[in-house]
């Protein structure tokens, strides 16, 4: 049965008759030599002749490489398939080097030799015997493109952290020559220059990502150090589409020549807005790292000028979430600190050697531990490994003290009671290492998500801290102090951005509050009820004025819409009455609230944009996979070699190009809240 050729199933026509070819076997039927009887018409024989080397034995000898190959010895007769494989894979390399030349002998069939071979007038000839088709595994000569090669180099060492110097490197060329003989080598300069060029490609896009935002933006800033004194501020962008889905993108990586200045943040923000266009459209800065009085000033003053209304500056995170989790656990650390090392030896021993590993293994079963952690040693940079290797450690304490009494070598273990201080950090740890364990996830979540892990943290080390377990105290005290600062600063915007769930309102904050701050509770509910007050009427006063305006009739009345709305302002203000005065939703475990704001922007055409803007406000200034880094980052001894705008262009379009450059967006449906607070 014929096949029929598709792009990705080529076929070489050849004719064969349909008679079997056995090697080896005598038969009547086999392929004979050229005679007058019988004329040969498989297509190979254009391509090879038949030459006779000795009495008894011939062979086909290609007519452009004059390769040989096995044809006949005496009355046994090899076949043609290997020959078909010279001709249609490419083993002949004089058809190799005419590949990109379509006239040469060697190109794989035409439909012009098919139709020859068997058709007539585009008539098929049923006549003619049956044909055998050739497969081969893709287009054998298939036409070769130097640009689009070089395109992926450049993605290839953007996508990889490759260092542009490669396309030097004498094993990459050496690869690259055999590989595709006919590719121009090219040198750093050139691969530079493709990756800007696949960067501003990419930038475009994102460009015009932003600049169809309804919306404003929030920014985050992570420091990055450096081998040279410098800094690099990651610069990364928060926001919502008119299809009311969320996107985080890398916008600027700006090198400050002197990163522990007080103006190094406020240089980098007004560097991005300027960049992007956004002057006026910035909602909310957070940063990675506590900063001084003259630098949230420096920022705080930048916020407000650029959007004068919003709470005065308010919204300004400096220590984001992810940064003040590691100092809270610094801090608890600090505290066991020699606990923690003597685990961290007995960890040590038993996994720095097989037998010992196995001995382990065997007391375990010995004395059934039901524990199904298993034993590592922890990365001192990451925190979680550490709260891990002592959760580990403490459920398999029964173990180390039967290891303690049988082997002579073993490190001193810890004494019972510190084995119950071991046991008293992991349970102050767990909160902690469960938030943080959210930032981790790919998919965004919107900043309401994080007011049920802040609040319980809270209120957790407030009880820990006033226990009269004098243990669990000591440990809470400096961690509670620690975190304090955090909640302080960002308690405000948490808890606005909660009564925008319609599950919880201020009814949540009124709770959280009430347990957190028992008689005192009244006035900061009323802080955050007033907050709420005021930057709503911020928008119905023209907030606005500094986004995009949405025509929604396409009648280009918009001073018109303004208008109306100044004139009926009182009964603008009553929607976010109407909207707390209304019953709540029931609290489902998976909820989409920025969805749900959608669907319901027509009843809250003005409290729906504040609900889009404050749910957008990220909590963490680092990257997902940093979130547990004890320390700052520091810029490799590479790319601090790079000009800066080169390391910009290779780290944003990297952003980019995993992100799926400005066409795609993380899907919020994908990343629903499930959590569930009986109130």
């Amino acid at each position: 049965m014929d096949m029929i050729p598709t792009e990705n199933n080529a076929l070489v026509d050849m004719e064969m008759p349909l008679d079997p070819v056995y090697i080896g076997v005598e038969t009547d039927n086999v392929e004979t030599p050229p005679s007058k009887r019988r004329k040969k018409k498989s297509m190979v024989w254009e391509y090879f002749t038949i030459e006779t080397v000795s009495p008894g034995c011939r062979r086909a000898c290609c007519k452009q490489c004059k390769q040989s190959f096995a044809y006949s010895t005496g009355s046994k007769v090899a076949g043609t398939s290997h020959l078909k494989r010279h001709i249609a894979k490419g083993g002949c390399p004089v058809a190799l080097r005419n590949q990109q030349d379509p006239s040469t002998p060697f190109s794989a069939p035409s439909k012009l030799s098919y139709e020859s071979a068997g058709h007539t007038n585009g008539q098929i000839q049923t006549t003619d015997p049956p044909k055998r088709r050739y497969r081969t595994a893709s287009v054998p000569y298939a036409t070769f493109d130097s640009e689009r090669c070089r395109q992926e180099i450049a993605r290839m060492v953007i996508l990889h952290d490759y260092p542009l110097h490669i396309v030097e490197h004498p094993g990459f060329v050496a690869f690259v020559r055999n590989l595709q003989p006919n590719f121009n080598t090219v040198n750093f300069s050139t691969v530079q220059g493709d990756c800007i060029a696949t960067y501003l490609k990419e930038k475009q896009s994102v460009q015009n990502l932003i600049d169809e935002m309804p919306g404003q933006i929030c920014l985050t800033l992570d420091l990055w150090n450096s081998c040279q004194t410098t800094g690099y501020v990651f610069v990364t962008g928060q926001f919502v589409d008119s299809e009311w889905k969320m996107h985080r993108k890398l916008l600027n990586v700006v090198m400050e020549p002197f990163p522990e200045s007080d103006s190094a943040f406020s240089h980098a923000v007004s560097s991005c807005l300027s960049d992007w266009n956004m002057e006026g459209r910035l909602f909310s800065i957070t940063i990675n790292q506590k900063l001084s009085e003259i630098g949230i000033s420096s920022l705080r003053s930048l916020l407000s000028e650029k959007n004068p209304n919003i709470l005065g500056g308010r919204l300004l995170v400096d220590r984001c979430l992810a940064r003040s989790l590691s100092s809270v656990t610094h801090e608890a650390f600090k505290v066991c600190r020699e606990t923690v090392n003597k685990v961290r030896d007995c960890v040590k021993y038993v996994k720095t050697s097989e037998e010992l590993e196995e001995k382990f293994l065997e007391l375990k079963q010995q004395l059934q531990v039901p524990s199904t952690k298993t034993l590592a040693l922890d990365d001192q940079t990451r925190w979680n490994t550490t709260y891990e290797m002592l959760l580990a450690a403490s459920e398999l304490k029964e173990v180390f003290l039967s290891l303690d009494t049988s082997d002579p070598d073993y490190p001193k273990s810890p004494t019972g009671e510190e084995w119950k201080q071991v046991e008293n950090l992991c349970a102050c740890l767990k909160l902690l290492f469960d938030t943080a364990n959210l930032l981790t996830s790919p998919t965004l979540s919107t900043t309401n998500t994080f007011f049920h892990e802040v609040w319980k943290i809270q209120l957790e080390l407030n009880r820990s801290a006033t226990s009269e377990d004098v243990g669990i105290s000591t440990i809470a005290k400096p961690m509670k102090a620690s975190f304090d600062t955090y909640w302080q600063n960002c308690c405000l915007i948490l808890a606005i951005s909660v009564v925008m769930d319609p599950r919880f309102k201020m009814k949540l904050v009124e709770f959280s509050f009430t347990k957190i701050y028992g008689d005192e509770a009244v006035s900061y509910i009323k802080l955050v009820d007033e907050g709420i007050h005021q930057m709503f009427l911020e928008y119905v006063g023209g907030l606005d004025g500094n986004v995009k305006q949405e025509d929604v009739a396409g009648l280009g009345l918009t001073d018109f819409d303004m208008y109306i709305m100044e004139k009926t302002s009182q009964q603008s203000k009553s929607e976010l009455d109407q909207y707390l005065e209304e019953s709540l939703l029931p609290r489902v475990h998976e909820f989409d609230v920025m969805g749900w704001w959608k669907l319901n922007k027509v009843k809250y055409p003005t409290l729906s944009k504040l609900a889009r803007d404050i749910l957008t406000v990220p909590v963490s200034a680092v990257a997902p996979e940093l979130v547990f880094e004890s320390g700052i980052k520091e810029m490799d001894r590479y790319r601090c070699s790079l000009r800066p705008e080169t390391v910009e262009a290779i780290v944003c379009a990297k952003d980019w190009l995993v992100g799926g450059g400005g066409g795609d967006s993380v899907d919020m449906m994908k990343g629903l809240v499930k959590m569930e607070f009986p109130i």
